[in-house]
């Protein structure tokens, strides 16, 4: 049994958290990461990334969802809510009942990533542009470290950000939220004001761009690991309102 599942965002894969695991591990937390299923582009829905991530945790996981995975974690929270034992929303959508994904963005004060979008011909799937990507995702990585990530950027489906979800069954879970104050892809009071339907004592900050997991796995590691122990100990879960 892993503590934690971690899921990617979009036009990412399991290998982002390839520094993180390591770092949880020394810290005694066990944490396996998997690639949600349409990297190649092909047709794919919120449905499958649920299917996937139900596939890969054991009972009791606390799902972890970079950026757009905020969307996957809570559709396989809505589908099984016994099975796992909390969320934590890392710089990610924070889904609003009847909202897609896409909704959610238009929304925010800024559309900061927009312009690195490059939407495929079929309009199934878009790709982000690898000259503006480490400006928007990477800015505080090192130069080699962006470029090895900007390298293995990959087609996001269009689908799954575009359907709407009704969260019930995963607001009775415990969820926390983790502010990236230096985010370029969402912006930072845009995560903030995400996560007010969250207790305040739900939410906490770290100063990372859009990929903390690049840019500083140990500090990530280090608040997953207590964030890990507050769902285990009792924790903020209810949303207001």
């Amino acid at each position: 049994m892993s503590d934690l599942l971690l899921i990617h965002g979009s036009c990412h894969g399991a290998w982002c958290w390839d520094a993180v695991i390591p770092a949880l591990s020394r810290l005694g937390v066990s944490a396996t990461a998997i690639d949600l299923p349409g990297r190649d582009g092909s047709p794919t829905t919120l449905g499958d990334y649920a299917r996937a991530i139900l596939a890969a945790a054991s009972p009791g996981t606390v799902l972890v969802g970079h950026s757009a995975g905020g969307y996957a974690i809570t559709a396989a929270a809505e589908a099984a809510p016994s099975r796992f034992a909390g969320l934590i929303y890392l710089c990610a959508y924070l889904p609003a009942s009847g909202q897609s994904l896409a909704d959610m963005r238009r929304a925010g004060p800024s559309q900061p990533l927009l312009p690195a979008i490059r939407m495929g011909q079929d309009r199934i799937s878009f790709t982000v542009d690898p000259a503006l990507a480490a400006a928007v995702f990477y800015h505080d990585c090192l130069p080699e470290v962006a470029a090895a990530a900007t390298a293995q950027l990959c087609p996001q489906p269009v689908t799954p950000q575009e359907t709407p979800l009704w969260p019930k069954a995963a607001q009775s879970l415990p969820r926390h939220y983790i502010v990236c104050q230096q985010d370029r892809a969402i912006p930072p009071e845009y995560q903030a004001r995400m996560a007010q339907a969250l207790p305040p004592e739900a939410m906490t900050s770290l100063e990372a761009s859009h990929s903390p997991f690049l840019s500083m796995p140990d500090q990530l590691a280090a608040r997953l690991a207590e964030i890990l122990h507050k769902i285990r100990h009792g924790s903020p879960h209810e949303a207001k309102g």
